[in-house]
């Protein structure tokens, strides 16, 4: 088979960067990351320090923000592929600037509430339901089915390398002009993204077939393919049960940071960016992982390796424990990163392109599903036992999670499948 790029193009010397439309693509999504990663620093700020939040209300806010993937994330997938999904990115893409352009709005005008937070972070979780949806079932219509991992990687590297920007973005912006006013570097981040993605050329493969079958049928239709296979049921728990303890140490980070560590509030992000410089080590590292142990083996060692260096992150202490607290995040970050880019492509090169926006919204429904209980309970915990006891139940159980694929199949296999034809049900 002639290795290809872009679909229906010879593979270019340069990579996936010599091909216009993917650039456009991976710029775009690069930048909005950029204004997401300034908004998850910016949007508790804006709770803690403009309106006097305690544990309890960020961990509703961040829930807030993964409630719509309980509530829609499942039909969103039938819908996804009933519309053109760059179509469905720009529209989204422009909601989310609105959303987030209000907050530093209200606040000018002194009428800035937790309320409206909340219904914000709601909002701006919906249109992130469609995005997250599209751009996954979107990029197989741009890449040939063997450079999806590597399209995968740019992507998630690119994300990383924002993640890693956009804290120190939002320390400066929240110390020269406030925490609410950061939010308009994310609703800028935005407009950039729908910018980008009307840039790319169209292509047939876009243009959905008709589809008159119920909504509920297409649902059911994407839940049985999920939970009869093997391979997609063992990492949907997983991602499920490893969501849940992340989102709820992330929902009392901000505040353990500033309380516990004694981090002023604008020097915040960078201990955070410590963490997505992880991430753009793992996407890198996720192609020669791959190569010389194999895409299920290269997923496991990843998370038995690096995820019990989060356990450094409740062992911080304040001055230079900072550090500790840096190091574990970074090292952690690279193997879930390193394992999602693994499981994205698979799942991209593996479900029948009928079912795949389907396939993609079960999976990432399921996974997402528990981010907001996650955030519920983190914040419940740093409200009851105190923060530091709140990190480590939380990351104890992430470190935990990886039980559940040693006992799946993939500890039986070199590699995942690349096509579903090859796993026999069970």
């Amino acid at each position: 088979m002639t290795d290809t790029g872009l679909r229906g193009t010879p593979r270019l010397p340069a990579g996936l960067f010599a091909d216009r439309d993917f650039r456009l693509l991976w710029a775009g999504e690069t930048i909005s990351r950029l204004g997401s990663a300034v908004t998850a620093v910016a949007l508790p700020l804006v709770a803690v320090v403009t309106l006097d939040a305690g544990p309890l209300a960020t961990g509703l806010l961040s829930a807030a923000v993964w409630l719509p993937w309980l509530l829609i994330g499942l039909p969103a997938g039938v819908w996804v592929g009933r519309w053109r999904r760059r179509t469905v990115l720009v529209r989204a893409d422009l909601v989310a600037a609105a959303l987030y352009a209000s907050v530093p709005a209200a606040a000018l005008l002194g009428v800035l509430t937790l309320a409206q937070l909340v219904l914000v972070a709601l909002l701006a979780g919906t249109a992130a339901v469609f995005l997250g949806t599209a751009h996954q079932a979107y990029l197989p219509d741009l890449l040939h089915p063997e450079r999806l991992t590597e399209g995968n990687a740019r992507l998630q590297g690119g994300a990383s390398a924002a993640q890693v920007a956009g804290p120190g973005v939002a320390g400066l912006t929240v110390q020269a002009f406030g925490a609410a006013a950061a939010l308009l570097v994310d609703a800028a981040s935005f407009l950039a993204a729908a910018a980008a993605l009307l840039l790319i050329r169209d292509r047939p493969a876009q243009a959905p077939a008709a589809d008159p079958a119920p909504l509920g049928r297409r649902v059911r239709e994407g839940l049985a393919f999920v939970r009869r296979d093997p391979y997609l049921r063992a990492l949907l728990r997983y991602g499920a049960a490893a969501n849940l303890a992340l989102a709820g140490y992330q929902a009392v980070a901000v505040l353990f940071l500033v309380d516990e560590l004694g981090v002023a509030p604008a020097a915040v992000g960078w201990p955070a960016a410590a963490g997505a410089l992880g991430g753009v080590a793992g996407a890198a590292l996720a192609r020669p992982v791959t190569r010389r142990y194999g895409t299920a083996r290269g997923v496991l060692l990843a998370l038995l390796t690096a995820t019990p260096f989060g356990l450094l992150l409740p062992s911080a202490r304040p001055g230079a424990g900072v550090l500790l607290y840096a190091a574990g995040s970074a090292v952690m970050v690279a193997g879930v990163v390193l394992a999602n880019v693994v499981i994205g492509g698979f799942r991209q090169r593996y479900a029948p392109p009928a079912l795949l926006s389907r396939v993609v919204a079960t999976s990432m429904a399921a996974n997402q599903a528990t981010i907001p209980l996650g955030a519920v309970i983190g914040g419940g915990l740093g409200e009851w036992l105190g923060l530091r006891p709140a990190m480590w139940i939380t990351i104890g159980l992430l470190v935990a999670c990886a039980a559940l694929l040693i006992a799946s199949p993939l500890r039986r296999v070199r590699d995942l499948p690349d096509a579903w034809s090859e796993t026999p049900e069970k």
